[in-house]
């Protein structure tokens, strides 16, 4: 299982190379860090990952004992992972981990919208708006028989509105920006600009740099050797000397 903790920032859009248009949503997931690692065999009794978000330049004495020699963070999620999950305390998860085509989850912080009617709230459709109802518009109607002297539990009635866990199931990552640690994920996620989202999907946590691919200069193309001909040079021819005429005396 991978996972990691981010910001949504917004909603945008990205053309595919057939101009095929996806909506996406932008979320800065800047490196987490791991904080704790509990285990079922331990004390803890349950198998979990405590990771860590959002640099801070002050925290609590209390945060800070719990994060010596670490990095300072303000935010701290745990989530439930397998006793497959290889991870230690002080690793980093960076949007790396995640590729194009991943099935994810997404859950969130939905917007708070106050206290609201059945209308916003429940999808009720309202009264008739014609003789005698008068202000009854938007009005929730019977809440149950007379019979019984009471209420029904779990009737939908106005009430809070909002800022509920709301998780996101059947998303995909469209996106990896791993130089601005950014993900863009198609669809839209639960919570405000600038609110906190958990992102996890099945897969292998991967945490092992990606190394650079070394460039491969290509080797100079072997130029034919220019060859001089060569003229033969004339021997040299030794010219003996003459043995000298001995001069024949008239006898």
């Amino acid at each position: 299982m991978k996972f990691i903790l981010g910001k949504k920032i917004e909603m945008t859009q990205i053309f595919k190379a057939d101009g095929t248009v996806i909506p996406v949503t932008a979320v800065l997931a800047t490196p987490n860090v791991v904080t704790q690692v509990k285990s079922k065999d331990a004390k803890d009794g349950y198998n979990a990952v405590q990771i860590g978000f959002n640099a801070a330049k002050k925290i609590k004495k209390a945060q800070a004992g719990h994060l010596k020699d670490l990095d300072k963070v303000k935010t701290l999620k745990e989530i439930r992972v397998a006793d497959d999950t290889a991870v230690s305390r002080g690793d980093k998860i960076t949007v790396a981990v995640f590729a194009p085509g991943d099935k994810i989850k997404v859950t969130g912080t939905s917007k708070g919208k106050g206290f609201q009617g059945v209308v916003k709230r429940h999808g009720f459709h309202g009264q008739k708006a014609s003789h005698g109802h008068k202000d009854q518009e938007r009005m929730p109607g019977s809440i149950g028989a007379g019979g019984v002297q009471r209420v029904f539990k779990n009737i939908r009635m106005a009430g809070h509105m909002g800022d509920d866990q709301v998780t996101v199931s059947g998303l995909e990552i469209v996106d990896v920006n791993a130089e601005k640690n950014i993900l863009y994920i198609k669809g839209a996620l639960p919570g405000s600009r600038n609110s906190l989202v958990m992102i996890y999907g099945p897969g292998k946590m991967d945490l092992s740099p990606a190394q650079p691919v070394e460039e491969t200069k290509a080797e100079p193309a072997l130029t034919e050797a220019k060859t001089e001909e060569v003229v033969p040079v004339a021997e040299e021819v030794k010219i003996e000397e003459a043995a000298p005429i001995e001069e024949m005396k008239a006898e």
